[in-house]
């Protein structure tokens, strides 16, 4: 990229499990608090904003084109352009690359750039029969040709597609996303023990973390919208205190019944949730500064994004790490922190193991040697998705701005943020402080 592009006032919503605190909140309604908030807190006019770009993944149908909804509701001035991304598990970090390309591009100079999912309201729908019977009944113009429609008319028509199961299987390999990960966890020889005690990890490094106050420094209070238990939400729902190994170890496999690894305790949560920050060059956020005195919390540097073989998609984050350290010329050694998605323990870990290992890089990137190692002391250092949970939308902007307040409260500079995505890819981003 020619410049830098600064990340302003970047905040979230505490994360609520799908059907929980937040199920009351429409996608719309949860992106537009959040956005107009960090705004507020930005300090800089929203007339100023050019454009507004949203991921979100279940793209509900009473919000078509939910950024320009959000971007209406949050204040954002009619005349600034909105539109929504969409790259599945990576779609709010779409959202900061697309903005970063036209902000370089001179398409714009300030944009509101996050990701927000309602995971609770995905809705159920009708199987094709149901549809067909409906769509016949309302072209019926006689009470004879109703009836006639209606004799077709059984049970088992009524029974729902359920749609976050469909969002969660790739129609090219025919698999949900956890046999991808049972995949990952056979190729790389990982042990339902490492997943299950990686799972512990997540959970303790975040009720760490809810216990230390870190995470208050990112998050936005909420009123639930529950009219029969209104209250202010303002700590991940999640993350299950005082998690014990003795738990996990009794989950059965969810994905593969019999012979499987992967269980509802070492994979992420189903979550509502919502992140937004400003965008803009670096020199332009230091006139802003100037005017406004906003936060800058630093910078991405550059990014990359990789395809690869979809029933594999959890090693995403490999792949695009390899395009952007030949872009970039760093390598894993120049990080001081890193942030891979938990969608699965077996997929992080799998990762891990995929950095350090010459064969896989010799197989897939034609490498003489590995990557190096990641130590976990500097990985998901506040826990990850398997704790926190994974509003699918969301998540890519969340790791983004975690990382960035995490480097600035260890005083440290550079992180490489990752993300796998359902359908074979991945993506990578550098971020830093200085």
């Amino acid at each position: 990229m020619k410049e830098r592009i600064a990340i302003i006032a970047g905040y979230r919503s505490a994360m609520g499990k799908a059907g929980g605190v937040f199920k009351n909140l429409s996608a719309s309604d949860l992106g537009a608090r959040i956005a107009k908030e960090v705004i507020l807190r930005s300090k800089i006019d929203p007339n100023k904003i050019d454009e507004a770009i949203i991921g979100n993944v279940a793209q509900p149908a009473d919000s078509a084109n939910i950024a320009r909804v959000i971007a209406l509701k949050a204040g954002i001035p009619e005349s600034a352009s909105a539109f929504t991304v969409h790259r599945n598990c990576a779609s709010g970090m779409e959202a900061f690359t697309t903005g970063a390309l036209k902000i370089n591009s001179g398409y714009g100079k300030l944009m509101l750039v996050g990701g927000v999912e309602s995971m609770s309201n995905i809705p159920l729908f009708y199987g094709k029969k149901m549809t067909e019977i409906f769509a016949r009944l309302a072209k019926a113009r006689t009470l004879l040709e109703k009836i006639e429609v209606l004799k077709e008319f059984r049970p088992k028509h009524l029974a729902p597609v359920i749609g976050l199961l469909q969002g969660l299987t790739d129609p090219i390999s025919g698999l949900i996303m956890g046999c991808t990960a049972e995949n990952v966890a056979r190729d790389l020889h990982i042990s339902r023990e490492e997943q299950d005690e990686f799972a512990l990890r997540s959970h303790q490094l975040a009720e760490r973390a809810i216990t230390n106050g870190i995470f208050k420094e990112e998050i936005i209070p909420l009123f639930n919208n529950d009219e029969k238990n209104s209250k202010i939400i303002e700590e991940d729902e999640g993350v299950r205190k005082g998690q014990k190994i003795e738990d996990l170890q009794k989950l059965k496999p969810y994905f593969e019944k019999v012979a499987g690894s992967v269980t509802v305790g070492n994979s992420s949560q189903i979550t509502d949730g919502a992140c937004f920050a400003l965008i803009t060059s670096e020199s332009n956020a230091q006139k802003l500064q100037a005017e406004s005195g906003c936060e800058i919390l630093g910078y991405l540097r550059d990014f990359e994004y990789a395809g690869l073989d979809p029933s594999r998609m959890g090693l995403g984050p490999v792949f695009a790490s390899k395009k952007l350290f030949d872009r970039t010329g760093l390598k894993l050694s120049d990080f001081d922190l890193f942030e891979i998605n938990e969608a699965f323990a077996s997929q992080v870990i799998g990762c891990v193991k995929a950095f350090e290992s010459p064969e896989f890089c010799h197989k897939y990137f034609g490498l003489n040697d590995a990557f190096g190692e990641i130590n976990y002391d500097i990985l998901n250092v506040n826990g990850g998705a398997i704790a926190l949970g994974h509003p699918v939308g969301m998540s890519g902007a969340r790791i983004l701005i975690h990382a960035l307040r995490e480097l600035k409260r260890r005083g440290k500079n550079r992180a490489l943020v990752s993300i796998c995505i359902g359908g074979g890819q991945g993506g990578a981003c550098v971020v830093e402080v200085n």
